[in-house]
């Protein structure tokens, strides 16, 4: 089966060129078309012979994933270069002229709603598509497209696209974003973390919810005697401690110097009064080198997160202070 369609770059010129399913080999990947030029539209010339075999080696040899599928009157793949197959094997991209749908198994399930937005026209093509498939290693490789519909009489008829390779520009997102929500010293969450937290199931969500302050004792005087190595130290054993504790619904954050604060979300009063109890019996029980760890607590509760969160803190603050000074009676 052949299939002719009209292709045109950057206005200079038109051909029509023909796909047909013979597979060829160049180099170590398997070409699934041999691509012929039937017509030429314009005047041929030696310039113009030399830029269309430019570009054919351009587009086989690119390491971007471009492609061109016919959406109507049936949704065919009519090319895509030998890229695919760095990603997701060697039969891949023979898979993608035969049973298209089959590649699409590897499409990680978060991005299937707006992949399914692009090709139904219901789409913003002027935006990259930010997405996410999952390779032959069962990795996740990240994807930067830029997709451009064809229409013909205003029906969207066909797409072609470039997804490039974005890898390393997530990890460094996660990197970033990583270092931004965490702690630097003790790998607990950092105060803009527990902020951000705050505010959100202040203003967004409305759920059961306890703020816990903890507050190292006598950290100073750990200072003074033995310097801020071992008072940092200290402060990573304490927050190894607290962070054994820490789930999806507990979250442990370093909030200032010895401070840290623990947002306890989705448990009864109960459950909370005992995880208070079971980790002063796990700090109590430190004395792995010269100083015992001492911490004093102060936690409030609330059935109700919004609009309560600020007044929460205030007193869960009392009351570890007072939790602090009446060891000192």
């Amino acid at each position: 089966m052949k299939v002719d369609f009209q292709l045109e770059m950057n206005g200079l010129w038109k051909k029509t060129v023909r796909y047909s399913k013979q597979y060829v080999t160049k180099g170590r990947y398997l070409q699934p078309f041999r691509i012929q030029e039937v017509q030429e539209m314009d005047k041929e010339t030696p310039d113009h012979h030399f830029e269309t075999s430019k570009l054919k080696e351009i587009v086989m040899q690119s390491r971007d994933i471009i492609y061109y599928c016919r959406i109507k009157p049936k949704p065919q793949v009519l090319f895509v270069n030998a890229a695919l197959e760095h990603y997701f094997g060697s039969s891949s991209v023979q898979q993608c002229y035969e049973q298209p749908e089959l590649i699409y198994h590897r499409l990680h399930p978060d991005f299937r709603d707006i992949i399914q937005k692009k090709w139904s026209g219901n789409f913003d093509y002027d935006k990259p598509i930010i997405q996410c498939w999952v390779d032959v290693n069962g990795r996740e490789r990240w994807f930067e497209e830029l997709a451009t519909p064809v229409y013909k009489n205003g029906e969207l008829i066909a797409m072609h696209g470039i997804l490039r390779n974005i890898d390393g520009w997530i990890r460094l997102q996660k990197d970033l974003e990583y270092r931004i929500s965490h702690d630097a010293l003790t790998g607990a969450y950092s105060r803009d973390y527990f902020e951000r937290m705050m505010k959100r199931y202040d203003q967004e969500e409305d759920v059961p919810i306890a703020i816990i302050l903890c507050d190292m004792d006598e950290l100073k005087t750990v200072n003074d005697r033995f310097g801020h190595r071992e008072g940092d130290r200290l402060i990573k054993e304490a927050a190894n401690i607290l962070m054994n504790f820490s789930s999806d619904n507990i979250l442990v954050s370093r909030i200032g110097g010895d401070e840290f604060a623990i947002l306890v979300i989705e448990m009864e009063l109960s459950e909370v009064k005992k995880l208070v109890e079971k980790m002063d019996k796990v700090i109590n029980g430190y004395n792995d080198r010269d100083w015992p760890m001492k911490m004093s607590y102060g936690y409030a509760y609330s059935h109700s997160s919004k609009g309560n969160m600020e007044q929460l803190f205030e007193e869960a603050d009392r009351n570890m202070y007072i939790s602090k000074f009446g060891k000192k009676e």
